[in-house]
């Protein structure tokens, strides 16, 4: 006898389907969002222009760091990078290093 668990995300503004988990922060806080395509771009716009004049956070992450020939996601991305993995059912561990082949998916879908 064979089990399967789908794990469906409801986007919590609108109550449809949701494509993926958006994380942010802001005073101090981090959130995680399920949104559906259009909402997640509608947040990103809104706050594009806050982030474009924001810099890092002492102890964050820098985004592009070289390790080991590739570029290792933030912690941040990383969870969304696993949020988007898991609702498009692709196998990804829950801690540590995420699989090269799983980075590049969920880049070419962004």
């Amino acid at each position: 006898m064979a089990t399967q668990i789908q794990k469906i995300l409801i986007d919590d503004l609108d109550g449809g389907e949701a494509n993926e988990t958006v994380t942010f922060a802001i005073d101090g806080s981090a959130y995680e969002i399920d949104l559906s395509g259009d909402n997640a771009k509608k947040l990103r716009e809104a706050l594009s222009s806050f982030v474009s004049g924001a810099r890092r956070a002492e102890g964050a992450s820098t985004r592009g760091r070289k390790r080991g020939g590739g570029q290792r996601p933030s912690r941040e991305k990383s969870s969304e990078i696993r949020a988007w993995a898991k609702a498009h059912g692709i196998s990804v561990s829950e801690r540590g290093r995420i699989a090269s082949s799983v980075v590049e998916q969920y880049e070419a879908a962004h």
